[in-house]
This record gives structure tokens, C-alpha cells and sequence, in this order.
């Protein structure tokens, strides 16, 4: 197949100093190949957006998006705006959200680090996965816990959580209440890749929700709530519904024969979220994982 990644993206404008470059959830559409690969099965398929803050000549990528055509796109898109200086900001380690490393390698680079350290341990699967991401070209800069940073005249904070993975970067816009998460929460359920840490998962979401912020940018949702209003906090309270009933999973093994929509059902009346069908097979990994199969490599 032939199709030219990046030509059916979405580039949106949630909020004044605020950029979403989005793609995939198409139906009917894979984007690299028919067998199953990390992109097709995770990033394009269940959608995934990559954002800019922007002010004044500056910007700040959060995230290089799922290929290199994706990110050329978006840079070009700043380029135009009249963006002088880029810093990329990393969500955490997995592929599609550093595929687009290489267009921005004369920026800037931040992680916390532990994505640093699993970029490195990780770099040969990276380089040769299916799609490949070569060069994959790590952070310049790592971090703690926290960073506190500027773009233009606004105030940007960089706080490390264990939610998906030991090494999630969420984004917090202070001024506006308004956070970028990662893969920290998704539309419809979380991707459980670390299924041994389910319960550190869920203190931190319950940290993350008594910050102050009112508005909630996942990197994977839809288009529409992230195009207009975003999420708010019932986006934290579904996922925490769903982290607990998949860690009593471990004592209750006759629930693994539930579908995504079953086993989700208090999470989904929540309204928070809304099922999306291709969520059914991460429904399935995360099961495989919990009662100790092999974990997913996330999206």
C-alpha cells in the first residue's frame, strides 16, 4: 500500500495559545500496512494528536507526533505562523509519540529521566520496529520530577507522573488551567503497559486530580473534544474506575470474558469518555496483561 503519512491531518485551534495537529481514527483506513503494527494497531487507529503552545516567535512541541511526515507538517505549520524558536517536550518513551524526533533534532529536547533511560535501553526495538524510527534521536535535556519553563510570555510546567508508564511528562498551561497528559488518560481506556504498577498508576491519578487545572488535552481522544471543550476531571474519575476493576481482575478472573463495553460500563456512565470500538483489542491486551500474559507496547 501507498499512502503519504501526515495528508489527512487535522490541525485545529482548541485555544488561543494552543495547537492540536491530530490523525487516524478513520474508518476503514490503515496508514503503513496491513499486518499488525504498532502504528496501524495503536497510534493511527485510535487516533493521536500532538500539540504546540505558541506565543509571540516561540513554541513548545509537546510531542513529534507518529512519523516524520506527521511531524514535518507540523513544524512547517509553526514555520508559518511566524515561530522562530521550537522546544519539544517529550510525553514519555513509546514510539508514536518520538517518531517525529529527527525533524525537530536542531531544538531542543526535553524528557524527565526516566524516558531518557528507556529511549536508550529501548533505542535497537525503536530502530527496528515496524515502522522503524531511524534515527531515533534522544532528549538534550533531562529532568526530575519538575521543570517550570516559558514560552514567550506564558508559564509552562513540566511534572513526571507513573500513569501508563514510570515516565509520563504532562504539560500544565497554569495560567489557563489547562493540562496536556499524554497517554496519562485515553478515550476510551487506558493501554496497561506496565501491569505490575497498576496501583502506582492509580495514587498518581488521584494526585493529578487534585492539581489545579480545568481542562484536560489528551494524546489520544477525539477530534471533537479536543478540537472545542477538551475533558474535564470526570476524564481522571472514569480511568480510576477502570484501573480498580482491572486490579480486582486479578481475584475475579471470570470477568476476563467481558467485552470493552461490559467491563467498562460504570467508567463509560460516567460520560467522561465514550466507547470506541477498536478499543476492544486494547480491552484485551490489558486483560492478557493483569492476569500475567504479555503486555502491549502501548499507543
Amino acid at each position: 500500500m501507498s499512502y503519504e503519512l501526515g495528508s489527512d491531518m487535522r490541525i485545529v485551534q482548541p485555544f488561543a495559545h494552543v495547537i492540536a495537529f491530530y490523525d487516524g481514527r478513520i474508518p476503514g483506513l490503515r496508514a503503513h500496512c496491513e499486518e499488525h503494527n504498532w502504528l496501524d494497531n495503536g497510534a493511527f487507529g485510535l487516533g493521536t494528536a500532538a500539540f504546540a503552545v505558541v506565543d509571540g516567535q516561540e513554541a513548545i512541541v509537546y510531542d513529534t507526533h507518529m512519523s516524520l511526515g506527521h511531524a514535518r507538517i507540523m513544524r512547517s505549520a509553526l514555520e508559518a505562523r511566524g515561530i522562530e524558536k521550537i522546544t519539544v517536550v517529550l510525553s514519555h518513551w513509546h514510539p508514536d509519540h518520538v517518531a517525529g524526533n529527527a525533524v525537530f533534532a536542531d531544538c531542543e529536547i526535553i524528557a524527565n529521566s526516566h524516558t531518557g533511560r528507556l529511549l536508550a535501553e529501548n533505542r535497537d526495538t525503536l530502530e527496528n520496529g515496524d515502522p522503524p524510527i531511524r534515527p531515533l534521536i534522544p532528549p538534550t535535556r533531562l529532568f526530575e520530577d519538575e521543570l517550570s519553563l516559558s514560552v514567550g510570555r506564558l508559564a509552562v510546567e513540566l511534572r513526571r507522573l507513573d500513569i501508563h508508564t514510570i515516565d509520563e511528562t504532562v504539560l500544565l498551561l497554569p495560567e489557563f488551567k489547562v493540562i496536556m497528559v499524554g497517554d496519562t488518560l485515553e478515550d476510551t481506556v487506558t493501554y496497561v503497559t506496565e501491569p505490575d504498577r497498576l496501583e502506582a498508576h492509580l495514587a498518581d491519578l488521584a494526585r493529578m486530580k487534585s492539581w489545579d487545572f480545568q481542562t484536560i488535552l489528551p494524546s489520544h481522544g477525539t477530534l471533537e473534544k479536543i478540537s472545542t471543550s477538551g475533558y474535564d476531571k470526570r476524564f481522571i474519575t472514569a480511568t480510576e474506575i477502570y484501573v480498580r476493576k482491572l486490579i480486582a481482575l486479578r481475584d475475579n478472573p471470570q470477568w476476563a470474558d467481558q467485552t470493552l463495553a461490559e467491563f467498562a460500563a460504570e467508567a463509560l456512565a460516567t460520560g467522561a469518555i465514550e466507547y470506541f470500538q477498536p478499543y476492544e483489542a486494547v480491552h484485551r491486551s490489558n486483560v492478557n496483561a493483569v492476569l500475567g500474559g504479555k503486555a502491549g507496547s502501548g499507543s
